[in-house]
């Protein structure tokens, strides 16, 4: 996505601009490990599938970064120790 300028939406008539993290999604630990529980299970049941663009040894994050930055990847790039 190209860069956007929030002036323009002000301009335009939104209202605000905003950027939720995680933590606006979980109110506690409790709830974050548990959500966590239910995906990581619903990946060993299959019941998800991961696009996995790339493996790079942990050795080469600083080309994995590179590629990603660059947006020469699609999908997720998985670190290997």
């Amino acid at each position: 996505m190209a860069p956007l300028d929030p002036l323009t939406l002000t301009a335009n008539g939104s209202l605000f601009l905003t950027r939720p993290s995680l933590t606006h999604y979980n109110a506690t630990r409790e709830e974050l490990e548990s959500r966590a529980q239910v995906l990581f299970g619903m990946i060993a049941e299959n019941k998800l599938q991961l696009r996995i663009e790339h493996v790079y040894p942990l050795a080469e994050a600083q080309q994995a970064h590179r590629d990603w930055e660059g947006r020469k990847t699609t999908g997720k790039l998985l670190l290997l120790p």
